[in-house]
């Protein structure tokens, strides 16, 4: 759709030109008074042309600009950012969240059993703590990652993300950032296990129970671990604050995400 809308301004902006030298050589062959209904008469096609080139995109994207469009949409994208950068990077914005809290790994389950054996369960909750305090750290350096990609959005993303599924925008900022967000994470994440004293033992630990014959192989990569933990639950809060934004009108907090968002839930 967008390249035959392309096409015809290209071809009424070439008209005008062709115009001029209609009206010329009307003028030198029949004379002013045709020429000036001849002019008034590709005055009109060229208004009908303009007029339905209006409807064409008013059936394309509702009411809405194609401006209004990428407004909303980073406007959506940045309030939900915000949003969930601001809750994650506060102190329990992990731990004390269920849908995100980064629990000791479920795969090592027979190790964390073991340890509790010997009596380490304060331990092991200290280090579950340690985990999530790791993944609040390292979210304070999420929003300007978010900034950036948001900024590039196009009129061609703006379409089909804002007609796409419930978290559509969400996948394509994921798409985005994952890599740059990865790359800060996980050194935050370094630090932050380093200062607990079981994480010196984890990785010799899971190797030693790994070498134990017909068991389920462990990652020991705990760092890889808590990182991919913190990206996934940053996301799944950024989701949710997208399909808040599409399905309740009560989350479109101004005029612009009611007249976009609106016209879509109206449709």
């Amino acid at each position: 759709m967008c390249c035959y809308i392309f096409c015809f301004f290209n071809f009424a902006k070439k008209y005008q030109k062709m115009r001029k030298i209609i009206l010329t050589f009307l003028t030198i062959s029949i004379g002013n008074t045709c020429v000036i209904n001849a002019q008034s008469n590709i005055n009109k096609i060229l208004k009908k042309a303009k007029k339905s080139t209006s409807s064409v995109l008013a059936s394309t994207t509702g009411t809405n600009s194609n401006d209004e469009i990428i407004n909303g949409l980073k406007e959506a994208l940045t309030i939900g950012t915000n949003n969930s950068t601001t809750t994650v990077s506060k102190v329990d914005g992990f731990f004390k969240n269920p849908a995100i809290k980064i629990p000791f790994p479920k795969e090592a389950l027979a190790i964390q059993n073991t340890l509790e054996g010997f009596g380490m369960k304060p331990q092991i909750d200290q280090f579950v703590l340690t985990l999530n305090r790791a993944a609040e750290d390292a979210a304070k350096n999420a929003a300007p990652i978010f900034i950036n990609a948001i900024k590039t959005i196009t009129i061609n993303d703006g379409l089909s993300l804002l007609k796409g599924a419930d978290n559509a925008a969400t996948n394509y900022l994921k798409d985005k950032t994952t890599t740059e967000l990865h790359e800060k994470f996980k050194p935050i994440v370094m630090a932050s296990l380093q200062k607990v004293q079981i994480t010196k033992y984890w990785k010799p630990l899971v190797t030693k129970y790994n070498k134990i014959p017909l068991v389920q192989k462990q990652n020991p990569d705990l760092e890889e671990y808590v990182t991919q933990k913190s990206l996934d639950g940053l996301f799944n809060l950024i989701a949710g604050e997208e399909l808040k934004i599409r399905k309740d009108p009560a989350a479109r907090v101004n005029d612009l995400l009611k007249n976009v968002f609106g016209n879509i839930a109206n449709k």
